[in-house]
Parts: structure tokens; sequence; C-alpha cells
């Protein structure tokens, strides 16, 4: 008997315990968990704004199939503009992946070494930056150099800097977080470098290198560097939860259609995006897919092997607690989920 009320009293604990843990998710991730999978990703995508999100894109290549193009919401707000499909979009960190493919071809062409350090590239930063003579090229890709973050600095996405110069200076005679290749810690300082590194030894902005070796072979057209080389009515608009204005002018780097990035996630996972032995090298450095975030643009872009199928989506609206990241991730899989319960009935 006594063991009995041990184990029901253990019980009681135990419910109690995971009902106050509950207290502290936001409900709405708790509803969009359980709610019954929808039947298409359209509907899972109007399901998306129902849950609070602006405007949503994804872009789906399966292997076999024609492309499938969905949007919901609205394309601008205020002007009461459907989302379109094919809008231009703030892609943020996916950038990343086609920095490192042009460094993976520029060390091919062993123009760049991955074991060479910050004090041979930019020996201005010896002394400035801690284990400047110990941190890699190879390191810095693979975000473990140790570095603090300049995009973690107070207040910074109230006021994000404009210039390489005033990026750096966030971070310039800080501590390291870590010594270098013994930890791993996501860093954007690590990426200033990088492109820096590769405008130094290009001669020219790295991106027109990124047009000629990626973008242009795979007629990627609807990819840019920069707001300025678009028109801005093309971008969609992009909101941040108690921001009361559209953040969609506000330059943070590459944009690109859902497709253009759809098309060149697939030819970085199936190889036809490198020369011969570029692969290799580029497998050694670097991931296969990623996410991105700047206020008011999420950004997913991942390969599903047991599908053979790349999914992008782009969401247009985030959050300072980060509930709506959270929120996209459980949308996102619930994606794949819909996709292979439709490739299971065919």
């Amino acid at each position: 008997m006594a063991k009995n009320k041990i184990k029901g009293i253990f019980r009681i604990v135990l419910i109690v315990a995971s009902i106050s843990s509950l207290y502290f998710v936001p409900w709405l991730l708790v509803k969009t968990w359980i709610l019954p999978l929808p039947d298409t990703v359209q509907e899972q995508l109007d399901e998306a704004i129902d849950h609070g999100f602006d405007g949503m894109i994804a872009y789906v290549d399966q292997a076999g199939k024609p492309p499938q193009y969905f949007a919901a919401g609205w394309h601008n707000r205020e002007s009461k503009i459907p989302a379109k499909p094919k809008a231009l979009f703030k892609i943020a960190s996916i950038s990343k992946l086609y920095d490192a493919v042009a460094v993976t071809k520029l060390v091919s062409d062993e123009r760049l070494s991955l074991d060479k350090t910050i004090a041979d590239y930019l020996p201005e930063l010896v002394g400035r930056i801690e284990n400047a003579e110990k941190i890699t090229l190879r390191l810095m890709i693979q975000h473990r150099s140790g570095m603090p973050n300049f995009t973690d600095a107070p207040n910074f996405w109230a006021t994000p800097t404009e210039t390489y110069e005033e990026s750096l200076a966030l971070i310039l005679d800080k501590p390291a977080n870590f010594k270098p290749g013994i930890d791993y810690e996501y860093c954007n300082t690590n990426y200033l470098l990088i492109n820096k590194i590769m405008d130094n030894e290009l001669g020219y902005e790295n991106f027109q290198f990124i047009q000629e070796e990626i973008l242009k072979p795979l007629n990627l057209n609807n990819t840019f560097g920069s707001l300025s080389e678009v028109n801005i009515d093309d971008v969609m608009s992009g909101y941040h939860v108690g921001h009361p204005f559209d953040l969609k002018a506000d330059e943070h780097g590459m944009v690109a259609t859902a497709e253009d990035v759809g098309t060149f996630l697939r030819a970085l996972n199936d190889g036809s995006l490198f020369e011969l032995g570029e692969q290799e090298i580029y497998a050694s450095i670097y991931e296969y897919e990623h996410a991105g975030w700047v206020p008011g643009y999420q950004s997913f872009a991942k390969y599903h092997k047991d599908l053979d199928a790349i999914v992008i989506e782009f969401y247009s609206t985030t959050d300072p607690k980060l509930y709506n990241w959270n929120l996209s991730e459980i949308i996102n899989k619930r994606i794949v989920k819909i996709l292979k319960r439709q490739m299971a009935q065919l």
C-alpha cells in the first residue's frame, strides 16, 4: 500500500511538473504542433498565416515532378498586395552557402589556402583580434574561430552597421570566446572577414565572382547582392512584431527568389555546381543546408534525401523572442510530412 501511495504521489508530481513546464511554452507552438495535418502544402501555408505570419512563400523541387510554387498572406500588407511565389526575399545567412562555394573554388584554384590565418590574410588585425595567428580560413568557415560575433553587440539590429569597418569595430580588442578549433559557435564575424579576404584576393567585390562562377552557370537571374540592384517593389515586405513599419528597404545583403535558392541548393547537393576536385573540398569545410534571419525575414533551405526534394520556406514576420522562428520550424516539419504522405499515396 505504501509503495502504491508513493507511486501515486510520484505520478502527481510528474503531472504537475509537466503542466508547469507547459506554462512557459507559448500555446501557439503547442497548437501548431498538435493540429491535424492539412492535405496540401498550400493549406499549410494558409494555416501559417492564421498563426500570425504576414506572408509566406514555399518552393518544392522533388525529383521526377515539376517544381511547385506556393504563397500565402501579403506581399505588401499596407497596399493589400497578395503574396507572390516568385517575389524577391532577403535570404540573410543562407548567403553563407554561396560564400563557402566561392571559397572552395578559390582554394581549388590555389588562390586561397584553408590553412592560412587571419595574420596571413589580414595582418593589420594582429593584436586587434585575439588568436589572429591561429585562426585559419578553415576555422572561420566552420564557425570554430572563437571570435566574438559582431551582430551580438547590444542593440545591433536597432541600428545595424553599414560597412565592413563599422562591423569590425564592434569586436576589435574584445577577448575571444574560446580558443580556435576547440568549440563551435555560430558567428557572423567569421564571414565578415572571409568576404574581406576574398575581396582582397580578387581585387574586386566577391559577389561578382559569385555571379560569374555560380549564378550565371546555373542561370540564376533572380539572385542579387543587394537591394540596390533590384526594383524594391519586387521584394516581399518584412515585418517585426512591435515595430510599426515595413522593413523591406533595410539593406541586409543578398536577395533572391525561392526558386533561385532551390536551384542553387539542388546543384550544391547533387554536385553539379562543382568542377573536378571541388566537391571534396567543400564537403570537408561546410554544410549543405542553411537558414537565415534578419528583422522581418526568416528563410530556410534544405535538401530532404528520403524525398529527393529541395524545400525552401520564406516567412515575412519575425519577433524579439524568436517565437516565430520556433513556429516556422514546426511548420517546416509539417510541410515535409505532407510531402511524405503525398508520396506514399502515389
